[in-house]
């Protein structure tokens, strides 16, 4: 999930300076006076990405006595809306030719600052960043003016409705800084934020604590990096969160929405958008409950029954990553064949001479043997592609760039040469492709079709390359080792990642949209937090939590407000393409094998869904792709139907018990309870002994109980009797000695 640009984002700290500079910007005039806008919108994003940019404001005003927010020019528009066709015409394509200029300038900017961080370049950022929002407010209120409903033109009708939404930038001035402010607050205390051992040492998240939760095998380490990340960072951000929610909520119903999950479920166009997502969930739910029952085997082995409960959930931070949503990190632990041949390139890579721009032109190699365009000669000569050694800080964060002139992409990636970057590099060069695929679309339609569509066409990619044999075709695998053994190897791996993902993607929006409908209200959000981790991933926090706590905001994407559920739906539709692509692709077998790598037909396919953008709904997308317009989680279900069922037998071996009906048990309840249902062995004193044991062991207590009480007894008497002998002989004076004596005793 590599971060890719989104045109009009700013990082932190120069919306900082924005704010508090407070440059007072003229705004051509639709009758207002003064005006706020959001210059991160959705209408002119230059891509998809694991995580968006921090949006940025920029404030307006007039000279006048009178002062009107946003909101209430847009209420005081003339009543008379416009539906000539040919006037919306000339508007959008005023709209387009500008915002062409505008955000080319912009992204420059930020191209410069992200790759050489200097005063100069926020500067730069910052006055640039002021020309967008005069844009973006001056063309989303012109395109208010037209009677949508009356335009008969569904591509015209379509592009104002994406202009006309002002998101944010709807807010009053007061509300939008105080927004803004907010939402700066909670990104910076979370960027910013360390944990720290008792000899001052400190450790970021990255890469100091993200490192130790992939590597160690402590439970203690783990709980320690666990729980400090979320003192430090989830207390912080509480106190911001309530009032971030107010405004949102604002925003989203002064453009037309409920609250603010309506707005955000809205990107999708799909009136019945919870109950699919919640079928689609369902049906992968065999196989997430296998894989889980399976690991959580692994991990008793490994830590031991004190730690894991066999018919519980797993404590989250065992898992190899900070928020348990990924587990391959853990992969050591639960290989199901540890003698099989490994699939990893990097070692061959390395002895073979590799360079980061092989890595690129090799997947560059890779689209093109689809019969897909070739990137242009500015991508080499203007992307970085590895850290600069010169000196100059930069944003190492992998992401993909569109300049907005139909030739200019760029990637900004700190390559390491290792099989995972070169699985990375694919996927950014995805972006590229979809980027250059509809570069010839109005601004407002250079998107990917859903917000899920632009990583699902990156992750499609990667499944090809990671398949032993595309790492055959490139010469980075030499063993012709391909049994049974090894395929279920791939397929832990891969399922590690894939499927242990699917229900955290879930639950964060589930939780997020709960808040902003106020079903989950503030006193309870970390309690329904943690309920819904429990109700679909089967984990429980190691160690008691309480409403003062708010883990939700120890993951990035709820404190820096990006919609998650993209990567719900990206990591399901991104097998049916695959799957979709290889039957293009004429392959026969199992389809955790495929490879699509040089099938011109399968890049016919993926052109024509690309070309689309956002100009049409995605359903018509995905029929381009698999032949009907549905999402299903039946393709994933076949990739990892081998897997599947050898966790099936393999859980049946053991009498594994799928899901987790001992729900109550953490940790902290073993401790404080001493027992550890279904193992038949109880802790006695901090040990973990059989029953029997334990009794023995009560027994021996008694007895010694007893004796020291006896001893007890018979000290007491005998220093009674000497006090007794003491008090009767004749005093002779003070005996300073003893007494000092006494003091010191």
């Amino acid at each position: 999930m590599g971060q890719g640009w989104a045109a009009p984002g700013l990082p932190c700290l120069l919306l900082l300076l924005l704010l508090c500079c407070g440059h007072p910007l003229l705004v051509p005039g639709q009758g207002t006076t003064s005006q706020v806008t959001d210059i991160q919108r959705t209408t002119s994003q230059a891509t998809t990405s694991g995580q968006a940019t921090t949006s940025s404001q920029a404030t307006t005003s007039s000279q006048t006595t009178t002062s009107h927010s946003t909101t209430s020019s847009l209420k005081t528009q003339s009543p008379n809306l416009v539906s000539d066709e040919a006037e919306a015409s000339k508007f959008v394509e005023e709209y387009d030719r500008r915002s062409q200029v505008v955000l080319n300038e912009y992204a420059e900017a930020n191209w410069d600052y992200n790759t050489n961080i200097t005063a100069e370049g926020s500067k730069r950022v910052l006055e640039k960043s002021t020309q967008m929002a005069n844009h973006t407010v001056k063309y989303g209120i012109w395109a208010r003016k037209f009677d949508v409903a009356n335009i008969q033109n569904f591509t015209l009708k379509r592009m104002i409705k994406k202009i006309q939404d002002l998101e944010r930038a709807a807010l009053p001035f007061k509300e939008l800084e105080e927004y803004n402010q907010i939402l700066l607050d909670m990104e910076t205390a979370y960027s910013v934020a360390s944990v720290c051992h008792a000899n001052s040492t400190c450790l970021q998240l990255e890469p100091d604590l993200t490192n130790l939760m992939a590597t160690s095998r402590s439970y203690e380490e783990l709980l320690w990096a666990w729980k400090g990340w979320r003192d430090k960072v989830g207390r912080a951000i509480l106190p911001y969160f309530p009032k971030y929610v107010e405004l949102t909520n604002k925003a989203a119903r002064l453009n037309g929405y409920e609250d603010g999950g309506d707005a955000w479920r809205a990107a999708y166009e799909m009136p019945f958008l919870e109950q699919e997502l919640e079928q689609l969930f369902q049906e992968l739910q065999p196989l997430y409950l296998n894989l889980h029952a399976y690991v959580r085997r692994a991990l008793h082995h490994h830590y031991g029954p004190e730690h894991i409960n066999l018919e519980g959930p797993i404590p989250a931070h065992l898992l190899g990553n900070m928020w348990a949503q990924t587990w391959s990190n853990i992969y050591d632990l639960v290989v199901p064949f540890p003698s099989a041949s490994k699939m990893d390139a990097s070692e061959a890579m390395i002895n073979q001479g590799w360079t980061p721009q092989r890595m690129f032109k090799e997947a560059d190699n890779f689209f093109t043997s689809l019969g897909l365009l070739p990137v242009p000669p500015e991508f080499w000569n203007k992307s970085m592609l590895e850290k600069p050694t010169d000196g100059r800080e930069v944003v190492c964060h992998a992401s993909a760039w569109d300049f907005f002139n139909g030739k200019d992409f760029r990637i900004k990636q700190c390559t390491t040469v290792n099989m995972e970057d070169l699985v990375v590099a694919h996927h950014e060069m995805g972006h590229i492709q979809y980027f250059m695929q509809y570069k010839d679309l109005p601004v407002t339609f250079r998107e990917g079709a859903n917000p899920g569509f632009h990583e699902a066409i990156g992750d499609v990619l990667a499944l090809s390359v990671s398949t032993p044999k595309h790492l055959r075709s490139i010469n980075l695998l030499k063993s012709e080792d391909d049994g049974y053994e090894e395929d279920i190897n791939f397929l832990m791996k891969m399922a590690l990642d894939k499927v242990a993902f699917v229900p955290f993607s879930y639950l964060v929006d589930q939780w997020r949209w709960r808040v902003f409908d106020r079903s989950i209200t503030k006193e309870n959000y970390n309690q329904e937090w943690w309920s819904l981790r429990l109700k679909y991933q089967g984990l429980c926090p190691p160690v008691a939590r309480s409403q003062g706590d708010f883990d939700p905001g120890a993951k990035f994407h709820i404190p820096s407000s990006v919609p998650y559920i993209r990567y719900f739906v990206s990591f399901i539709i991104q097998f049916q393409f695959h799957e979709a692509l290889c039957q293009a692709a004429g392959h026969k077998g199992p389809l955790h094998k495929c490879d699509i790598y040089q099938s011109k037909e399968a890049g016919r396919r993926l052109a024509d869904a690309m070309k689309l953008g956002l100009s049409k709904p995605w359903p018509e997308a995905m029929q381009l792709i698999t032949g009907q317009p549905n999402v299903s989680a039946s393709a994933m279900m076949t990739y990892f139907k081998p897997l599947l069922d050898w966790l099936v037998t393999e859980n049946g071996r053991h009498g594994e018990k799928l899901g987790w009906p001992q729900y109550n048990w953490t940790p902290n309840s073993a401790r404080l309870e001493g027992s550890f249902a279904g193992t038949g062995r109880v802790n006695f004193l901090g040990l973990n002994l059989e029953e029997q044991q334990a009794r023995v062991g009560q027994w021996v207590l008694l007895f010694l109980g007893v004796t020291l009480l006896v001893a007890t007894m018979g000290l007491t008497q005998r220093l009674f009797s000497i006090r007794h002998q003491i008090l009767r002989r004749t005093h002779r004076g003070p005996q300073f000695g003893s007494e000092v004596e006494l003091r010191h005793s």
